[in-house]
């Protein structure tokens, strides 16, 4: 028989889910293990957890109602966007214990200045969405990721976002401008400025941006546009090795006047596992290679654009000298997507293949080459038959060093060694100057990395935000710290 204080306690959150009910509306919340199913589990497979409710407020109002109350009663919150994390971000514990936020139903564009290029979006917008509205208004916004059709703002925001513009716009954090956030205790911080300049105090949105929802809950946020592009010049070059894509890189930025968008390395091994588990995606060379790069240049100016003759120049001198064996020039937008379906399916590809340690992690783009070459080595004398799969953005230094387990071994086992290789792949992350967590965040997988590497003084400073703004550690719990 359960103790009476037990009993008392459920009681009382029994109570306190009633009201948060009472808040959202009929339509507002779900609960029952199978329908909460989709926003207990991730994407991978990797986080399966469990929630008391589900909450779908459709105001900032009322996810700051729904906090109010679990601030009064110490209910945990888990804030969800589009649920798909790669660190187990936003997925629940095992315990039941928290109830799960999703800003789902907070989808509206509350404002788009075309002379200010800016917009002003809540937290649920689907990324895919955010691009379209701004094109219709002639404008760009530049975040751009596999996930983008699903994926939702809030979330981009909260996790830092990369993708594959990040090159020449920079990650999530540099393309935002101003937020509205619903702090631990219920209240709502508006911040959603729209102004390239204000130094009036600390910039308190850089304190939200990459924290994952365990500081505060983004509701809304004024996002900076740039001049929709007029012309796209993409090429998927085979290189010799990825020291050669560093230099053509370099040399593309040069001679293009910085035009470059994009640039995207994948080994041959990508391609083939892409071509293998999406029919209907082609290889644009006809001849195989070891390594290639998807080279995008983009223009904005008006009137006839010399980009075509601008990359045609660049690949011709590359090829001249050795940095480029081969290539392929997109003709027409369709080709172009192909060349896209090759990067865009490389996570899901290795999914449907089977068992994969991922790292996501970045080093200075000067020492991309040395990385790839010392921790491949480290990697093989802890299982020489491990399929090596890094692709990635080389052109920000961001490399998705992945290891896909021997075709047809055993999966559970091969996952077994992911201490083993995550210490090797870190430690030379480490000891390049470079970061364990590029752009996916730390989440539930990379707490205990984060520890291990993350100097003291660092962890001592998040640990004394974290508990200024969240005393009672209801945001997130589990999650980074």
């Amino acid at each position: 028989m359960a103790a009476p204080a037990a009993v008392a306690e459920a009681r009382t959150h029994d109570a306190a889910l009633d009201r948060i009910k009472t808040i959202v509306g009929p339509k507002g919340w779900i609960d029952g293990t199978d329908a909460m199913r989709p926003y207990t589990e991730d994407w991978r497979g990797l986080y399966k957890g469990a929630a008391r409710l589900v909450v779908k407020p459709a105001t900032t109002g009322e996810v700051a109602g729904v906090v109010s109350v679990c601030h009064e009663f110490g209910i945990p919150i888990v804030p969800q966007g589009g649920n798909t994390s790669l660190c187990g971000g936003s997925t629940p514990g095992d315990d039941g214990a928290a109830i799960i936020l999703s800003l789902a139903r907070m989808h509206r564009v509350r404002d788009l200045d075309p002379a200010n290029y800016t917009m002003t979006v809540e937290a649920g917008c689907v990324l895919a969405e955010v691009q379209n509205r701004a094109a219709d208004a002639d404008r760009y916004f530049p975040l751009s990721l596999a996930a983008e059709g699903s994926c939702m703002i809030g979330g981009n925001l909260s996790t830092n976002a990369g993708g594959t513009n990040v090159l020449k716009y920079g990650n999530a954090r540099e393309l935002v401008l101003g937020l509205e956030v619903v702090l631990p205790d219920g209240r709502i911080w508006n911040g959603l400025r729209g102004l390239r300049k204000d130094n009036t105090g600390y910039d308190l949105k850089q304190l939200f941006l990459g924290a994952e929802g365990t500081l505060g809950i983004i509701t809304a946020a004024v996002l900076k546009l740039f001049p929709k592009p007029t012309d796209v010049r993409s090429a998927f070059c085979a290189v010799p090795d990825i020291a050669s894509a560093v230099t053509l890189l370099g040399r593309a930025r040069a001679e293009s006047g910085d035009a470059v968008e994009t640039f995207e390395f994948m080994p041959r091994l990508v391609v083939d596992l892409v071509l293998k588990h999406f029919p209907d995606t082609h290889d644009p060379i006809q001849t195989r290679y070891d390594q290639y790069v998807l080279l995008e240049l983009v223009s904005t100016a008006s009137g006839e654009s010399d980009l075509a003759a601008k990359l045609e120049a660049i690949l011709e001198s590359a090829f001249e000298d050795g940095l480029v064996l081969d290539a392929a020039i997109s003709q027409s937008e369709a080709q172009r997507q192909d060349f896209w379906k090759l990067r865009e399916n490389a996570s899901e590809a290795q999914k449907l293949e089977g068992a994969s340690i991922k790292h996501d992690i970045s080093v200075p783009v000067s020492r991309i080459a040395e990385f790839y070459a010392a921790a491949h080595d480290k990697v093989m004398v802890v299982d020489q038959t491990v399929r090596l799969v890094a692709f990635g953005h080389v052109g920000d230094g961001n490399l998705h060093y992945n290891l896909q387990a021997p075709e047809g071994s055993d999966g559970k086992a091969f996952l077994a060694q992911w201490e083993r290789f995550n210490r090797v792949v870190h430690d030379t992350v480490v000891q390049m100057g470079g970061s364990i967590s590029a752009e996916h965040g730390i989440g539930r997988l990379k707490r205990e990395e984060l520890a291990h590497y993350k100097d003291g003084v660092s962890l001592d400073l998040m640990r004394t935000v974290k508990a200024a703004i969240d005393p009672k550690g209801i945001l997130n719990p589990g999650k980074v710290l």
